[in-house]
């Protein structure tokens, strides 16, 4: 296992600014958030930097994950929005067309996985309607990853159509489920009451593929610095040795950006003690 850093948490920085940080204070790893600054899909010279950051990736011997929960990439006003659960077919065929962009972009870098989650059930759309919906575009997706190969790492996200470990399960269970790996999101298991979060990452193991930090209290949503929440971060770095993961712990502190640099290097000096002992 190695710690990395996401993207989304160092928005005020150029991307190559950014994981020349990540490098410089000791990640060994970046989850590259897309987002107009960021690969953006729509930039011009996309492809340019694509190639130029999979030679920095080589150069400091980072590893990589693409995320997709950019807020505002493809609806400028509307949060995360769409998604493969939105009503209309136009807007679920636009998020299919950006992850399979990501997906290209984690082939060209080489990166453990595309992460990415469902999206929000909307007011008039029933549950098994919208997960007819995630299950057809998780479907096209899937295919379109192993034809480049690429692992899908999905993420149950508080507040949306899956968002918890119940729900990734009941969505197994419709799907092709030996194509579909897991992004683990610590703090995500306490704010949904799933406890304790070692007997989810052993339970999990064969699937995990990717893994999130932050703090968090119980039953909210916020990612905290750590320190700040209630997670017990020693016990879930010895359940992550136990299960033998090899992949990235990357932290994600989005909201900490405008502070970026002084968020990144305080977390490091939180975690860089646990890790060490094990």
């Amino acid at each position: 296992m190695y710690l990395g850093y996401n993207t989304n948490g160092l928005a005020e920085l150029d991307l190559f600014d950014a994981v020349a940080l990540a490098a410089e204070l000791g990640y060994r790893g970046v989850a590259i958030t897309i987002d107009r600054h960021a690969l953006g899909p729509r930039s011009k010279d996309r492809l340019e930097r694509l190639d130029r950051l999979a030679a920095t990736l080589e150069e400091l011997r980072m590893r990589s994950v693409i995320e997709t929960g950019a807020r505002y990439l493809l609806d400028p006003r509307h949060k995360h929005e769409p998604t493969l659960v939105s009503p209309s077919p136009g807007d679920r065929a636009t998020r299919l067309a950006f992850y399979e962009y990501a997906v290209d972009c984690a082939a060209a870098l080489g990166s453990d996985c595309v992460s990415l989650w469902s999206g929000r059930l909307h007011e008039g759309t029933g549950f098994d309607e919208a997960m007819t919906w995630l299950v057809d575009g998780l479907e096209q997706l899937l295919d379109y990853a192993d034809q480049r190969g690429v692992v899908l790492g999905f993420e149950p996200e508080p507040g949306m159509l899956i968002d918890s470990m119940f729900r990734f399960e009941q969505l197994l269970g419709k799907i092709d489920a030996t194509r579909l790996r897991l992004t683990l999101d610590i703090g995500h298991l306490l704010c949904q009451g799933e406890l304790p979060i070692a007997h989810y990452v052993h339970l999990w193991s064969s699937r995990l593929v990717n893994v999130h930090l932050e703090d968090m209290r119980a039953g909210v949503h916020e990612h905290l610095m750590f320190g700040q929440g209630e997670i017990d971060f020693p016990a879930v770095f010895a359940a992550l040795a136990q299960v033998d993961y090899q992949g990235g712990a990357y932290v994600e502190l989005s909201r900490h950006s405008p502070e970026g640099p002084e968020a990144a290097r305080q977390a490091m000096e939180f975690l860089r003690p646990i890790t060490e002992q094990r």
